[in-house]
């Protein structure tokens, strides 16, 4: 069994090892940052800032406490007492061996390092290291804090235990692992984004295009679907109820027509100033923090839009916020005192209001929710409904008396305050249980109903069997405070 990760050393806090201090301590993990930059401090404070702001607003309540985040003197002192390194230096082979073997001199026997490496290859980082069984890649994607994807790729010495605890560390903090099953130079994700870029280098030299006309061309168009299709599945649709094999007859022949170029052009200093003016050209007065900013807002944005879909990277941060949460299974059996857990979820992006709150419409859905909960347990579930009869609500009075928000675990404990041959009156209390308190109530009136007349009728014996047994086994909790209560004013 992996033990629990208590403090994790990152050497190397540039763009992306702050990146990684800032999820890891987002994610309620202790960090030791080693950089020989007089001003890592400043910079992975302002990191660290940006990521909080963003990870709130796309996990809210859900985040655990905080991780601390403190500034080593020296690489022994970032590694000596951590559960896993990640190692984030520049891309210089002979660098990273040379340090790869200084964190492994002092880190303790358990530990693993994860290498950062957009490209180099792990066997070749591993030849000077006393253990080279505990060194993996664990390549991210800018910024750490927010992208999900990270490329797990071992070489010739790395354990397989070393792959399976970085790949359960990274899954613990809310990422995607692909692992990368054979050594390759830029191993996936960095070579498809290698011959885009080629190509766009090209586009520059040969005066067709500009920076801002090539990111135009990608973000206003196939850029949007890669964010949650990619390119294979983007291209079996294309090719309509026939799939892929009907696009690869269609479109397959154009395909070999020499239109790229993949070798990339001389990056000679006149190429280069091309490049930078234009770049500079494209952001205008817009500074690098701000440019941040607008990135991860629209970065969360989008993660919402998936989330809601339950798909691509929002699916993963919609599974992360359930774990962050530690929600407990609402199943809708009785507790040994008789009331039932009906509802138990982190609120989710779709549920917010513009104050931040739990909006109105969404403590109608979770309410309705549990009600159809406590009808599935007497017998009046969906397979009922779609022979016929169902349960009609008629009467509904809900009290807010707290506010939860995002990511905010929440659950709803639910009571039948009585029950007869037709009618049904529920009453539901929702607990923040991040506040320990009750947030709201609903109380509910029903009426049994021949689905196809609308009209009224008795419900079967068995479901007032069970209905009136769940009233008798609630008989004893004393009606709920707040039952019968109707709007007026006082006086």
């Amino acid at each position: 069994m992996m033990r629990e990760v208590r403090k994790v050393g990152i050497v190397g806090g540039g763009v992306i090892g702050a990146g990684w201090a800032a999820r890891f301590a987002l994610n309620g993990i202790d960090v030791s940052i080693y950089d020989p930059d007089p001003e890592i401090e400043r910079k992975a404070r302002e990191v660290l800032e940006n990521a909080r702001v963003a990870n709130t607003r796309l996990f809210g309540q859900a985040l655990p406490t905080e991780g601390s985040v403190t500034i080593a003197a020296s690489v022994a002192e970032a590694v000596r007492d951590a559960d896993f390194i990640q190692e984030s230096l520049p891309e210089r082979e002979d660098l990273k061996q040379t340090l790869l073997a200084e964190m492994d001199a002092a880190m303790p026997d358990h530990a693993v390092i994860g290498s950062s490496t957009s490209g180099l290859l792990p066997t070749r980082l591993q030849a000077k290291m006393r253990r080279p069984d505990r060194l993996v890649v664990g390549h991210p994607f800018n910024p750490v804090y927010l992208l999900p994807l990270v490329e797990v790729c071992g070489g010739e010495q790395t354990s397989q235990a070393t792959i399976d605890i970085a790949s359960a560390i990274y899954e613990r903090i809310g990422m995607k692992v692909l692992h990368v099953r054979k050594e390759i130079d830029g191993f996936i994700a960095d070579r498809l984004l290698e011959a885009v870029w080629r190509e766009a280098l090209w586009l520059i030299d040969d005066g067709i295009a500009t920076a801002s006309e090539i990111d135009d061309a990608i973000r206003f168009g196939a850029g949007m679907r890669w964010s949650f299709m990619g390119t294979f599945l983007t291209y079996r649709l294309a090719g309509g109820e026939a799939g892929m094999r009907h696009f690869l007859h269609q479109f397959g022949p154009s395909m070999e027509w020499p239109w790229t170029k993949l070798v990339g052009p001389k990056l000679t200093d006149e190429l280069v100033e091309t490049i930078a003016r234009q770049s500079d050209e494209q952001a205008g007065d817009v500074d690098l923090r701000t440019y941040e900013r607008l990135r991860d807002n629209c970065l969360v944005d989008l993660t919402h839009a998936l989330e809601r879909n339950d798909f691509a990277s929002g699916a993963i941060a919609k599974a992360h916020r359930a774990r962050l949460s530690g929600q407990p299974v609402a199943d809708g059996k009785p507790d040994s005192e008789g009331r039932m857990r009906t509802i138990a979820t982190p609120v989710q992006p779709e549920w917010i209001d513009y104050n931040e709150h739990l909006t109105e419409s969404a403590y109608l859905k979770l309410f309705g929710d549990a009600t159809d909960v406590v009808l599935g347990r007497i017998g009046a579930g969906l397979d009922y409904v779609a022979r016929g009869h169902s349960f009609y609500t008629v009467e509904t009075h809900i009290r807010h008396l707290g506010q939860a928000r995002l990511g905010e675990p929440i659950e709803v404990r639910s009571r039948v305050l009585g029950a007869d041959s037709k009618r049904l009156h529920l009453f539901h209390e929702m607990f923040s249980l991040k506040q320990d308190t009750l947030i709201a109530t609903a109380e509910h009136m029903l009426l049994h109903v021949d689905a196809k007349s609308e009209r009224s009728v008795p419900a079967p014996q068995k479901i007032q069997v069970a209905a009136m047994g769940l009233m008798a086994l609630q008989a004893h909790l004393g009606l709920p405070e707040g039952q019968g209560r109707h709007i007026k004013m006082p006086g």
